[in-house]
């Protein structure tokens, strides 16, 4: 008697401890549709800001009044201030330029760019060296990055990865990250209530100027389950949300 008492508690138990995980509510979350459009200059048609990465931090511009002031006092860095000051080619400086590029890695070495007329001087070495140890002419102009100096590779990038990463120790927890794809969209996904700061926390390059965007987003109870739209810009223009703050880029200094 008294086992069956201890089963038929027991059962009401799990039964009960079921219903309760039933009954509970699924967590609902928002979806942030991130779409950046810029001008390089006012003559320029609007496009996609494409490959730049974005953040959602947690808390109010107030909140995050130290990270925004670090963002604000950042050095200006460039692309070409960087390499011109490592002595590179201008055909180098150019080739980066033309695919908005932070190192070698971001577009393939064309054929062109290898041998003849619009060969870039660090390309040309390094493919020779890769030559020499691949044999295979194909080969060696898919590897020729492996015979470059690390700084002339990837140099600029990884000195704009260590800044991003000194601001992102001031950010709060939580934080979410996206980069845009070819059109400039992006989606920041599984996102509370709350309020957030957009930022791309290190400038973006735009023609002549370094573009920094640092703005509120209130994700509220009625964004819960849906796509919510935010179209960022550095032009005030129609259903704009975010405005980019511009600044000229700086002189590069010859050495």
């Amino acid at each position: 008697m008294r086992s069956a008492l201890i089963f038929f508690a027991l059962l009401l138990a799990v039964t009960a401890a079921l219903a309760q995980q039933q009954e509970a509510p699924a967590r609902q979350t928002g979806v942030l549709r991130l779409r950046v459009r810029v001008k390089a200059d006012d003559a320029a048609p609007l496009r996609g800001l494409q490959r730049k990465r974005f953040f959602l931090i947690p808390g109010t511009l107030e909140q995050n009044r130290n990270l925004i002031e670090a963002i604000e006092r950042q050095p200006p860095a460039t692309r070409d201030c960087y390499y011109t000051k490592l002595g590179a080619s201008a055909a180098l400086i150019n080739w980066l330029k033309e695919g908005d590029c932070e190192s070698v890695y971001c577009r393939d070495v064309d054929k062109d760019f290898v041998t003849g007329p619009k060969a870039v001087p660090e390309f040309a070495s390094a493919f020779v060296a890769s030559q020499k140890e691949f044999g295979s002419e194909e080969t060696a102009r898919r590897w020729l990055t492996t015979n470059l100096p690390p700084d002339v590779r990837d140099g600029f990038y990884r000195d704009r990865q260590r800044a991003l990463q000194s601001l992102l120790k001031q950010a709060a927890p939580g934080v979410h990250s996206v980069m845009t794809d070819r059109n400039g969209t992006a989606y920041f996904t599984d996102l509370g209530i709350g309020t957030y700061v957009l930022s791309n926390l290190i400038p973006a390059e735009l023609g002549q100027t370094l573009v920094t965007w640092s703005c509120e987003v209130q994700v509220k109870p009625g964004d819960l389950a849906t796509e919510k739209p935010y179209l960022v810009s550095n032009r005030k223009e129609k259903n704009v949300k975010c405005v980019g703050i511009e600044k000229p880029k700086p002189v590069c200094a010859a050495d």
